[in-house]
Order: structure tokens, then sequence, then C-alpha cells
């Protein structure tokens, strides 16, 4: 019986449209998206990497990949939270973003957090 407890990790994200620096008619939509990882879990978990998806309304795919979020590798202690903002920028006024972080956990294990598909669009595009 493996005995293994992986650490729970839930993130919150609010995406902004930030209209002074995007350019529509340049087909370009800047969005800042905020995210925080809760650790739900009993142990520490380290975020290590991040790999995303984002596909805007077009169909056309991005895979971003990295060590860490915004310059760090934070360690998140049980029932504490890491929030971070970044930002993307796609073609098209309605996109969405998903992906992963890669974690590990107090004994050396590796596990993903996922992040639930979210939205990127501008105001009022969406009723």
């Amino acid at each position: 019986m493996n005995n293994k407890v992986i650490p729970t990790i839930k993130c919150r994200v609010i995406t902004h449209y930030i209209d002074d620096q995007s350019e529509p008619e340049q087909n370009r939509y800047v969005f800042s998206y905020t995210i925080t990882i809760c650790n739900l879990g009993q142990g520490n978990a380290q975020l290590l990497r991040r790999r995303w998806l984002i596909t805007d309304a077009n169909g056309k795919k991005l895979v971003v990949e990295g060590e860490g979020v915004v310059g760090e590798q934070p360690t998140i202690a049980p029932n504490d939270e890491y929030t971070y903002t970044s930002g993307t920028i796609i073609e098209t006024p309605l996109g969405v973003m998903e992906g992963h972080y890669v974690m590990i956990d107090d004994h050396g294990n590796e596990f993903n957090a996922e992040i639930v598909p979210f939205r990127l669009a501008i105001p009022n595009i969406l009723h």
C-alpha cells in the first residue's frame, strides 16, 4: 500500500484586459492575469516549472513553458497561498488559457497542479 500524500493545490484566477497596451487594429490584445495558488495540503509545496496552453478565438495555439513564475520558485506552506500577476498577448479579443505547475513536496516527489481553463476576453464581448 502506498501512503504517499500529494499536496492539494487549488488555483484562483482573475483576468483583466489592458486597453491602453492593446492595439485591436493590429490584432494585439493584451491581458493580465493574477493567480493565487493555495496549498490546502499538510506539507510544503514548491513550484518548480509552469506549462501554459494559450488558445485564441482563431484556434491559434501557443505553448509557454519555463522555470518558476515571474522569476520565482516559491515554496508554499500548508494552508498558505502565493499570488502573482503576469500577462499575455493574443491576436483575438477572446481566448483561453490552461495549464499546470510542476511542483515538489517535502519528500522530493514531483506532481502537477492543474490550472483549469480560464477565459481571456475584452469587456462585454460575451453576454
